[in-house]
């Protein structure tokens, strides 16, 4: 995220605190986020210097007039003017953190060799928001690397409970040992 993304994000974020929006405007913001995503030729045709300002604006108000907030629709025409829209996506990841952080929540990444099953991630889950003291967002990853167990980042801390993990700790522990 670029700090421009950031100060725009938070801007964003404090107009919708200021109305009490948040709940409204993240889900939509994640919906406009999915759809650049989805067509990245409309994110590149808002930004086109050789179509005219006022036509790209327009293709904003067609596409999302009534299906996102009016304080949503003016930031993405504040971006596509600037021509800082590429930066969309960090502006999210700004809101979304300030959100996050008022809310007592918190993300976290698990790492493993095979899918969890349902009833694996909810103890998981339920664990990891014992130790924060939060409510646990938690993606899924699987890496055959893992070889076994799990890796799980929270809160900027790695908890390494993977065989790989634990075969490097003790490889360490045996080039430390003098005999």
């Amino acid at each position: 995220m670029t700090d421009t993304a950031g100060i725009y994000g938070k801007s964003l974020y404090d107009l919708a605190i200021s109305e009490n929006l948040t709940e409204e405007l993240l889900p939509q913001m994640e919906m406009v986020q999915h759809l650049f995503e989805e067509y990245p030729d409309y994110v590149r045709l808002l930004l086109e210097p050789s179509v005219k300002k006022n036509e790209r604006l327009s293709l904003l108000d067609k596409a999302f007039g009534e299906e996102i907030h009016p304080y949503l629709l003016n930031f993405l025409k504040l971006l596509t003017e600037k021509g800082l829209l590429r930066s969309y996506s960090g502006c999210l990841k700004r809101f979304r953190a300030l959100y996050n952080q008022d809310h007592g929540i918190t993300d976290a990444v698990v790492t493993s060799a095979v899918p969890l099953d349902e009833a694996q991630v909810k103890r998981l889950r339920d664990k990891l928001e014992e130790v924060t003291g939060k409510k646990v967002i938690l993606t899924q990853k699987v890496s055959p690397d893992v070889l076994g167990g799990m890796r799980v980042e929270v809160d900027g801390k790695l908890l390494d409970g993977t065989v790989k993990g634990r075969l490097s700790d003790i490889r360490k522990t045996v080039n430390n040992t003098v005999l």
